[in-house]
């Protein structure tokens, strides 16, 4: 287990009154603090706030699971590293007698070395600590066992009376009564809670790497570590049964609270502990999503709720505080999970009174969200549906596609059938959660086109273009959508708007800005308050923006847009699908590859359910280049399979091409010229790219055929031959105002230029090029062009900071794109080219890498052993591993013994 509570508890009989004896075999057990696991995922920061924290008293305070002991075992091995002495006492209920508790307390002093245990006149341990000049910690877990107040007095004093170099660390389950409040405010207490001790998704990803038992996609991962909120020990008994299970994407989309680990560890360890109010309590609220004292009054009419809620937040009950005035809380997911289940186990008959309880509660305090919520679990449809009628129209307006998504896959559709208004708004969250193909489907078959009520048609109208263009028919979209603008203003805002908006992203795709602008325009009249519409407006606007350059103007755009339908989220991952790959690919852009991935675990699978060919193919060919770039070559070329796949299974030729289109970027980065222009071929559609060239498609906007050709003659064939070519692909480009691909078309003819042997017109053109990209702030489109480009940008910036007109902006600009592109190879380091046509030969530095990648050094030890960062030696191994057309580190490390480049 990565980190956990010990599952053995000591019970030692008590002493007799009067008696203090010495340690024995009884009370040796105590001293042992849990040896460490293999597979423990070191936390460095949770160790030096543990260590070195404001307060010399700290209290590492959570539930069970949550690895606080593990985080005291780390922090006391650091601490003895660092020359501390530590003694560790494990307590339990029998320490509540204060006689044995005291002999306890003495033989840790004496451990300590602060008090000779032959001395029974001289000082007692309280003593002993308080006037310690040495450094010491002592380390007291379990310490929700005890209760006893002479007991808590005892430890109370000892932490009142710390000398300036001692330490008094605690572990506990709950909140103990201590005194902390004054010591919180004269800074001698450092707390560590639940919030710090959850694993982050990199602590989740570490663990399953180290366990190395069962391999997870980024996004199961990722969903893995949502569900389990970051408890350690629900990741743990996770990974015990994925040991067990042969397809991982199943058990991660099963897992829950009614796991059978997970439930067997809740029952034994939370639930059989609780007296029988509590555990009532906790059963009849494990329907509600929050809990606040009335809510809770309203399913236990007997009970003072306030009161139970404050004892279960100081007990650490797997009780969440939600943020807000009022005192309010929620349940764990897992624990609430298992307690649903329980309640459905052990009293039935009660759990859909329980719900409609809820719900009148909730609609009498005007909040419809819970209340419709709670009707339908609760198996009250037609009241459901009297609420979603009074309702759904303001949720459609704020953009809240999946939550109605989720209401209407629920209800009968017999129900749904009685109420025609409401089917439409299925049809619009269904078009945005589970695609235009289901949503065009339903839309067929409502018959809302040839509908009395114009209310419905009006809908029809919007839906229909929208949902064309979302299966790529756009020219079927054009020609439906400009009938329907003919019929305008109908009278349903929403639908107009969404209209209005549609269209614009049309004319947009079918090259014509002016129209799409001036349909923006229109629909920002039209929209009100709609934030859906103001989603779809902003997203629009950012595209035109992008398609012309203004890198920074989009990236603007495409926040606002992601935000626009939820409260504002630091992170920018509680947004609509559409918006939020727009956005994940401009933060990529500007090199923020961490939080490009973290958006990626959100809006990937959005986007792949969604079935929108642009976004699948943007958001593949990111997870594809940040595998590449953090020298994951195999997963890189997973996520280039999967979009195919994709592609194959929805016949969407274009998605399919896509992928072929960047594997062949892919492989040409490894040097393996040949295998990238088979794919080239496979991908070679003359239909399909043809209709390209008339339209305007994010994802080949700097990504498409002609381009891949030019790339790949400048790299393997005769790069002075595509200089013509692309001149006039560039002056098109600028022609028609694409400035973002003329940006890269600009890259390409500097690197074909320098193939060529004129390396001053490269470096002129690099120049040139880099003049727009900097003003604009373009990392990852001149990054990704690989080390050949990188070698230009470091002779440019030679040349700019020789000259006397240096422009410290772009000074700075190229200060950041050569840090980014790490270690590149000078005429100096080269030690010879490679055998196999390799590219780019190994520098010294690589060379030495490679020599520790045999040794069996990690990355950490290999940048410690080098004096350089983590990041300069991934940077080095994803070099090595595209100059060796290796795909791992073990396929490096041979290819290059074969080689003889080491033994």
């Amino acid at each position: 287990m990565p980190s956990s509570e010990p599952s053995q508890r000591p019970h030692s009989p008590p002493a007799s009154p009067g008696t203090r004896p010495r340690s024995g075999v009884a009370l040796e057990t105590k001293f042992h603090a849990p040896a460490p696991v293999a597979s423990l995922v070191v936390r460095e920061g949770l160790a030096d706030a543990i260590c070195n924290g404001v307060g010399q008293l700290v209290l590492v305070r959570a539930p069970a699971g949550f690895g606080k002991t593990t985080a005291m075992v780390q922090a006391r091995e650091r601490l003895e590293r660092e020359g501390v002495a530590t003694v560790w006492l494990t307590l339990d209920r029998a320490d509540n007698d204060a006689s044995r508790f005291l002999s306890a307390l003495d033989e840790a002093v004496a451990r300590l070395g602060l008090l000779d245990p032959q001395d029974t006149g001289g000082r007692d341990a309280v003593q002993a600590l308080a006037q310690a000049e040495a450094p010491f910690a002592l380390f007291l877990d379990e310490f929700e066992t005890v209760h006893e107040a002479a007991v808590l007095g005892l430890v109370r004093e000892i932490a009142e009376h710390l000398p300036r170099r001692g330490r008094l660390i605690i572990g506990s389950r709950s909140l103990p009564p201590l005194g902390l409040a004054r010591l919180r405010v004269r800074g001698q207490l450092t707390e560590i809670d639940a919030e710090r001790l959850r694993f982050t998704l990199a602590d989740a990803a570490t663990y399953f790497n180290q366990r190395r038992a069962h391999v997870l996609s980024a996004d199961q991962l990722f969903r893995l570590h949502q569900k389990a909120e970051g408890w350690i020990a629900a990741l743990w008994l996770a990974s015990m049964a994925l040991d067990r299970s042969g397809d991982a994407a199943d058990f991660v989309e099963r897992f829950s609270g009614s796991d059978r680990a997970v439930a067997d560890y809740l029952a034994e360890e939370v639930l059989a502990r609780q007296p029988p109010p509590i555990r009532q309590f906790l059963l009849r609220t494990s329907l509600l999503r929050q809990l606040d004292a009335s809510v809770c009054a309203a399913l236990n009419p007997w009970t003072d709720c306030a009161s139970l809620l404050e004892q279960l937040d100081a007990d650490h009950l797997f009780l969440t505080p939600v943020a807000g005035e009022q005192r309010t809380w929620r349940y764990h997911s897992l624990f609430a999970d298992y307690l649903r289940a329980q309640l459905e186990r052990e009293r039935p008959d009660e759990v859909a009174r329980l719900h409609l309880a809820a719900s009148g509660w909730y609609e009498s305090q005007d909040r419809p969200v819970p209340a419709i919520d709670h009707a339908i679990e609760g198996g009250d449809f037609p009241h459901a549906m009297e609420l979603l009628d009074a309702n759904a129209e303001d949720f459609l307006e704020q953009g809240r596609m999946r939550l109605l998504s989720r209401w209407f896959t629920t209800l009968p559709p017999a129900q749904l059938r009685l109420h025609p208004g409401l089917q439409m708004i299925a049809v619009w969250a269904a078009c945005f959660t589970r695609g235009p193909w289901e949503a065009m489907d339903l839309l067929e078959r409502s018959g809302a086109d040839a509908s009395d009520d114009p209310h419905l048609r009006a809908h029809a109208a919007g839906l229909r273009p929208m949902l064309l263009a979302m299966q790529d028919r756009n020219e079927e979209a054009l020609a439906i959508g400009r009938e329907s603008l003919r019929r305008l203003p109908t009278g349903n805002h929403f639908a107009d708007s969404t209209l209005l908006n549609a269209m614009a992203h049309i004319t947009a795709v079918a090259g014509q800005p002016r129209e799409a602008q001036q349909l923006l325009d229109a629909a920002r009249r039209e929209q009100g308050g709609s934030t859906f519409n103001r989603m779809y407006n902003e997203s629009t606007e950012g595209l035109l923006d992008l398609q012309q350059g203004r890198l920074r103007q989009a990236t603007a755009r495409f926040r606002l847009a992601v935000d626009a339908t939820h409260a504002v989220n630091y992170h920018h991952t509680h947004g609509n699908a559409w918006a939020g790959v727009f956005y994940t690919s401009v933060v990529y852009e500007a090199n923020q590859i961490a939080q490009a991935d973290h958006l990626l675990n959100v809006y990937l699978p959005l986007a792949r359910d969604v079935g929108l060919p642009d976004h699948m193919i943007l958001s593949h060919a990111m997870r594809s280049r940040i595998a590449f770039i953090n020298g994951d070559v195999d997963a890189a070329s997973l996520a280039l399979t999967e979009l195919e796949y994709l592609g194959n299974q929805r016949k969407l030729p274009r998605v399919v091409a896509a992928a072929k289109l960047e594997r062949a970027r892919l492989l040409l980065l490894q040097g393996h010229g040949a295998a990238a222009h088979d794919e080239l071929m496979r991908a070679d559609d003359p239909t399909l790219w043809d209709r390209e060239q008339h339209q305007r498609l994010l994802a080949h906007d700097i990504e498409y055929m002609a381009l891949a050709r030019l790339r790949w003659d400048i790299v393997c064939g005769d790069a002075g031959t595509s200089l013509p070519l692309l001149d006039a692909q560039i002056k098109q480009a600028t022609a028609a105002a694409r400035h973002r691909r003329a940006l890269v078309l600009g890259l390409l003819r500097a690197l074909a230029l320098q193939r060529t042997g004129d390396t001053p017109s490269a470096v002129t053109q690099m120049g040139s090029t880099l003049q727009f990209a900097c003003q604009e702030g373009y990392m990852r489109l001149v990054l990704d062009e690989g080390p050949a480009i990188g070698m230009l940008v470091q002779r440019y910036q030679t040349l700019h900071d020789s000259g006397q007109a240096r422009d410290p902006l772009m000074g700075d600009y190229l200060q950041r794109l050569l840090q980014a592109f790490g270690p590149l190879p000078s005429d100096a380091e080269a030690v010879g080219e490679l055998p196999g046509g390799a590219l780019e030969p190994l520098t010294r530095k690589e060379i030495r890498v490679l020599q520790l990648l045999v040794e069996g050094y990690s990355n950490s030890a290999m940048a410690e052993k080098l004096y350089v960062s983590d990041s300069t030696v991934r940077t080095h191994l994803r070099n090595i591993n595209m100059k060796l057309g290796a795909h791992s580190r073990t396929q490096a490390v041979a290819i290059a013994r074969r080689l003889g480049l080491v033994a």
